[in-house]
């Protein structure tokens, strides 16, 4: 079967409208797709009509463990979605009062962006929006030389995220009856010197993070190796997703075009496994 449980439009920093993203999953003949925006739910009923396959809510929860940032998929399997959608609705807020804070910081180095029309959407914004106004404000030329000059981590500008401690994510995904895996876990590798996901999955396990994205987008077969014994050794189920964000990324690198395409293709024990652990 072929699976799409990672994937990003317009309402946070993909490329594309959730319809548009939900039809070229169905192009790419998906048989179960979500559409993950980083904290928001709100491209779901967009993604719907337009999805050919089963449609599943489902977000990205950007979360905090030890003063690390880590990404949690949670997908809706019916239960009360209440207790996701509260703590959406407070990390939007904090989104939007960090995008403030950074413009502040700009417009105290000489750059006036207005942020109003992003803050009244509905929409999880970020540095990869403010980058954008720049680009129209004429402040920069590039989004990337948004980035470089004024926008990199740790920067003069950047505001760290005031995210949600991993357990209270948990927790509220727990109360939702949801499903919910690690996302893209090499991206941990680098903490500390030391793999972080390991560490994060047999922590967090008996806390509902049952899942982990063993066939994430740009990982070879080794890198499917490397995370499926894992999940395999812990009892977890690995789930699939491209993490893709359209055509071209809307990402800190902002120009990088995306090399993988909507749709993870599953061996049938996996797949059936992924479905029932859904389901």
């Amino acid at each position: 079967m072929r699976f799409e449980l990672h994937c990003h439009s317009t309402c946070s920093d993909g490329t594309d409208a959730p319809e548009s993203v939900a039809a070229r999953a169905a192009e790419r003949k998906v048989d179960i797709f979500a559409l993950t925006d980083h904290d928001t739910t709100s491209g779901f009923a967009s993604a719907v009509p337009a999805s050919a396959s089963r449609c599943i809510r489902g977000t990205e929860l950007t979360c905090a463990y030890e003063g690390r940032t880590v990404h949690v998929l949670i997908y809706d399997k019916g239960g009360d979605w209440s207790a996701v959608e509260t703590l959406l609705a407070a990390i939007s807020q904090a989104r939007r009062d960090r995008l403030q804070l950074m413009a502040d910081r700009l417009k105290a180095r000489g750059v006036t962006i207005d942020v109003a029309p992003l803050l009244a959407t509905n929409r999880s914004v970020g540095r990869p929006d403010l980058a954008r106004a720049m680009v129209a404000a004429g402040a920069v030329k590039t989004p990337r030389d948004a980035f470089t000059r004024h926008l990199y981590d740790g920067g003069p500008v950047d505001v760290p995220h005031r995210t949600a401690d991993i357990a209270a994510a948990l927790e509220a995904g727990r109360q939702a009856g949801a499903a919910m895996s690690l996302a893209h876990p090499h991206h941990y590798d680098h903490q500390n010197g030391a793999p972080l996901a390991p560490v994060l999955v047999r922590k967090h396990r008996d806390l509902g993070l049952t899942g982990l994205e063993a066939f994430y987008g740009i990982y070879d077969t080794a890198a499917r190796r490397r995370w499926t014994t894992l999940a395999d050794e812990l009892g977890l189920v690995c789930t699939a997703g491209s993490d893709w964000h359209g055509r071209e990324r809307a990402g800190a690198q902002m120009n990088a075009t995306s090399n993988v395409e909507l749709g993870v293709d599953l061996p049938d024990k996996r797949g059936e496994a992924l479905l029932r652990w859904l389901s």
